[in-house]
């Protein structure tokens, strides 16, 4: 039997990994201030409750995807409906030293992004004091969201830097191709289309052949052809730089939230 879950918290990340959890056939309570905002919830079998600590108490596992500074005051309210449980928190930039001061739960930090909302998230996780079954049970939990990952607490705030915020990233490289392609002449829903595909295949391609980026890069290059010209354009205006640059500034946002949190 699978087990109780409740998402404390069930914003645009929760009432997103609520609806994931629920169709792969766990019993799942979110809870949320506002309720009718979630009630479309119900429609998966997900129990919605403004009290966190009821939905606390009634699940065997709590996924806590509130805002990092709401995380003190949450913890204090539900800590004793979560003494022994596995408690996963999805909050940036709080690492499991602070966590471990807040409650008696068995900790996991972890961090998806935006894409368990098709199920195609990447999530880094680390664990403090899980035995190995119930690793296996965060690992499921997990899947349920698309891949995963379990890593050292120290690229935590690398990984929320990259895969955390690497939608946005994406997005905002996918929005220029877009407008590359209108440029150019396409209609809109052709741009929209061929270059989301593009981005798309390009990862499974990746993936799946285990190829290095400039390998698939290459692949495509030819001398005195059309695509030369276009990586010339990116290089000259230094769009490796920003992206770089990008994923280190939100590495370090994450770091300073942690040391606010920590004070």
């Amino acid at each position: 039997m699978k087990k109780s879950i409740a998402v404390i918290g069930a914003g645009t990340i929760g009432s997103a990994v609520a609806k994931a959890l629920a169709e792969d056939g766990y019993d799942v309570i979110a809870t949320r201030r506002r309720v009718e905002r979630v009630r479309w919830l119900e429609e998966y079998g997900v129990r919605i409750l403004r009290d966190n600590k009821a939905a606390a108490e009634k699940a065997d596992v709590i996924i806590l995807a509130v805002k990092p500074n709401k995380v003190g005051k949450v913890l204090e309210e539900i800590k004793p409906a979560v003494e022994g449980k596995i408690l996963i928190s999805f909050a940036a930039g709080i690492p499991l030293r602070i966590l471990r001061g807040l409650t008696d739960a068995k900790l996991v930090r972890a961090m998806p992004n935006i894409a368990v909302l098709v199920g195609e998230s990447f999530t880094a996780y680390t664990a403090d004091g899980l035995e190995e079954r119930e690793i296996e049970l965060v690992e499921r939990i997990f899947g349920a969201f698309g891949r995963c990952l379990r890593v050292d607490e120290e690229y935590m705030d690398a990984i929320t830097g990259l895969s955390g915020s690497g939608p946005a990233y994406a997005s905002v490289f996918l929005e220029s191709l877009i407008y590359g392609g209108l440029k150019v002449g396409l209609p809109r829903d052709v741009a929209l289309l061929a270059a989301a595909q593009t981005l798309m295949g390009t990862a499974k391609l990746l993936l799946e052949t285990n190829l290095h980026p400039a390998q698939i890069r290459d692949m495509v290059i030819t001398p005195g052809g059309t695509t030369i010209d276009g990586v010339f354009e990116l290089e000259e205006g230094r769009v490796r730089t920003a992206i770089m640059k990008a994923v280190d500034a939100a590495a370090k946002k994450s770091k300073i939230l942690s040391l606010e949190i920590g004070r």
